[in-house]
Parts: C-alpha cells; sequence; structure tokens
C-alpha cells in the first residue's frame, strides 16, 4: 500500500462496512480479484474528509455504510472481462433487470478505468443509527438502472431527501458525486487524478 494511503477500517472504526467485492454479494455473484480483506483503502486526503463527515451525519443521527473504496485496477479489468462473458447472467434479475449486459459499458456502468483506482473514490449509503437500518434511497447498490441516477424523478420524496442528505453531507466535506450512481463519490481535490493503482487490497 502506497504511503498516502490508509485503511478507514482503522481510521474510522465507527463506520459500518459492507466491503462487497471481497464476498460474493455483489453484480458477478463472486469475490472479485485483488480484494483480499474487507478493507476500505483511501488516500488519507480522502479518508481524513470522510472522517470530518462521519462526525457530522452522527451528529443527525446516522452513520455511513462503506461497500467499496479503493479497487485494484485488476479488479476493474475483471469487472470489463464479466461484461465480454455473455454466459454469465447469474446475478442479472437482482442487478440489471432492465438492461442488456452487453450494453453495461456502453451506458457508462462499467469502465475500463475507474476513480476508484486512484483511491478518493468510494461507494457509500446512510444508515441510521437507533435502528441500524439502511435509508431507503430508492434502489440497492450497484444496481444498473437510471432508477439508480441521482436524481432521478421517479423516486419517492423519501427517497430523494434521504439521497440529498447523503450528497449534502459529502458534498460539504469535498466530494462530489457520480450523478448516474447516488452511492458513488470522489474527492474533488483528489491527491492522484491520473494515477490508476493495482496494489492488492489487504
Amino acid at each position: 500500500m502506497p504511503a498516502n494511503f490508509v485503511a478507514v477500517n482503522d481510521e474510522i472504526p465507527s463506520l459500518t462496512f459492507d466491503i462487497r467485492y471481497y464476498s460474493a454479494d455483489n453484480f458477478l455473484g463472486t469475490r472479485v480479484p485483488g480484494y483480499e480483506s474487507a478493507k476500505c483503502l483511501l488516500t488519507r486526503p480522502a479518508a481524513e474528509a470522510l472522517k470530518s463527515a462521519q462526525r457530522e451525519i452522527a451528529a443527525k443521527g446516522f452513520t455511513f455504510k462503506i461497500f467499496d473504496c479503493y479497487r485494484p485496477q485488476r479488479a476493474v479489468d475483471h469487472f470489463v472481462d464479466w461484461v465480454n462473458d455473455p454466459g454469465d447472467r447469474r446475478m442479472k434479475a437482482m442487478y440489471y433487470p432492465n438492461e442488456e449486459k452487453s450494453r453495461l459499458i456502453d451506458k457508462g456502468y462499467i469502465a475500463d478505468r475507474s476513480g476508484h483506482s486512484r483511491g478518493s473514490t468510494l461507494d457509500l449509503t446512510l444508515v441510521e443509527i437507533a435502528s441500524s437500518e439502511e435509508l431507503d434511497m430508492g434502489t440497492p447498490f450497484d444496481y444498473f438502472d437510471t432508477l439508480s441516477n441521482t436524481a432521478d424523478p421517479r423516486i419517492t420524496d423519501q427517497q430523494k431527501r434521504n439521497r440529498q442528505v447523503l450528497k449534502t453531507v459529502m458534498e460539504k466535506h469535498g466530494f462530489v458525486n457520480y450523478d448516474k450512481e447516488w452511492w458513488h463519490y470522489t474527492l474533488e481535490n483528489e491527491p492522484f487524478p491520473d494515477t490508476y493503482f493495482d496494489f492488492l487490497v489487504k
């Protein structure tokens, strides 16, 4: 792990972690190459910004649940290979019921270069501390559909408010949302804007 990266599990232990690509609970239905532990690794500036956001959101009765952080380039390559394997459709009903698998790259759901590999991008949602329940965001994480677009007009008013709570606190602390995915945020002033790392998550 490069010197400017930290393990967020150690830096912010009050967070909830559900690192999906270390498990089989994801759109591929299997653990992803490059993930050898359920750790969230981020550049130090991104982790410090997240820590500030966590303090603010905790005061409102919520905590962040983290789905993915730094993603090795080999994992991104594996996603592209998966798109090009027409026979593997085992998770279609859950993650992309309305999309053709072969179109997932063209439509921007999967790319051969990901901001996650630069170390300052993460996927997350909000959990109510009192109930330990995730807020209803209108779709699950990694749901490949326009319904996951942050400002999609078809979601309910409550789902819009929940997405806006997440977006407001993340933007206040220096992150920018990817408008096709309500869960996806990148530190605006990321330290490695042109570097795609491939070290293991371990």
